[in-house]
């Protein structure tokens, strides 16, 4: 608990935490308007020489308890990225300030350091969370009541929404300290991070849409490997046809948090530190 404790307040007594919160902020704001705008054209939407498949995922995709749980879940996209920056920080930071050889020589067993600044990292990542899922409650009753819809708050669908949201906040604050173990420069892991994420959630969506029906189902369904599809996924209110079950996201994230807390611990263990 000393060692979580002291993981905190590395990042609590700096001004890095409270950017990131800033940014994320604005970055919901954005996210927020554009699910509004979205959820304007979704709602009803004209399935009039669609084919079968394609007219029922516009249907499913515009009832209203899937229209409310994009909405409660706003921020996501760009919310996990900034956990996963600020968590990857967490890591790089020890090398960055050179604090690496007074951390290890003070705790010999590595693995515990890793584990603190896990725990650290998810910590943020569920605050984070927090933040914008009060926001979004806030906020999407008064959208959704300009839509004429109710606020959906009795369906579990929105709740089981929000609460996978949390867990994807908390894997991917584990991906981004396990990321900053790999890549030990600050600016390095912020960019490296930002593109991965950001251009193979563009690059495979992309691909999936273009070249899917090609291959059928089964190609389909192997978007649900990118972790970024793999989080939108998850909140996904309820089935949607032609999509994964929202357990098979969760799975995928979950098996990139443990390869990633694993490989970051052995990494560590292992490395000279000068």
């Amino acid at each position: 608990m000393k060692l979580l404790r002291a993981e905190l307040l590395k990042i609590w007594t700096t001004s890095t935490w409270w950017v990131f919160g800033i940014v994320t902020l604005v970055l919901w704001a954005l996210t927020t308007g554009i699910n509004w705008l979205t959820a304007s054209s979704t709602l009803g939407a004209d399935t009039t020489g669609l084919d079968p498949d394609t007219a029922e995922q516009v249907r499913v995709a515009g009832e209203a308890v899937n229209v409310a749980t994009n909405l409660y879940t706003s921020g996501q996209f760009f919310g996990v990225l900034m956990v996963m920056l600020l968590t990857a920080i967490l890591s790089t930071s020890e090398y960055f300030h050179q604090t690496a050889t007074t951390t290890f020589l003070l705790t010999p067993r590595r693995e515990t350091v890793v584990l603190a600044k896990l725990g650290a990292g998810v910590v943020f990542g569920l605050l984070f969370w927090v933040i914008t899922t009060i926001l979004n409650l806030i906020v999407t009753p008064l959208i959704l009541s300009s839509l004429d819809v109710g606020a959906q708050l009795g369906e579990g669908a929105v709740w089981r929404a929000i609460l996978l949201n949390g867990l994807a906040y908390g894997i991917w604050a584990i991906l981004g300290v396990g990321a900053g173990i790999l890549i030990r420069s600050q600016l390095a892991a912020t960019i490296t991070l930002s593109l991965i994420y950001v251009v193979g959630f563009l690059g495979a969506a992309i691909i999936f849409q273009l070249i899917g029906d090609r291959f059928g189902d089964w190609f389909q369904n192997l978007q649900v490997l990118i972790p970024g599809l793999a989080s939108q996924l998850m909140v996904s209110g309820t089935e949607l046809p032609g999509n994964p079950p929202r357990w098979v996201g969760a799975a995928v994230l979950i098996v990139y948090a443990l390869v990633a807390g694993i490989v970051g611990t052995i990494i560590t263990k292992k490395r000279d530190i000068t």
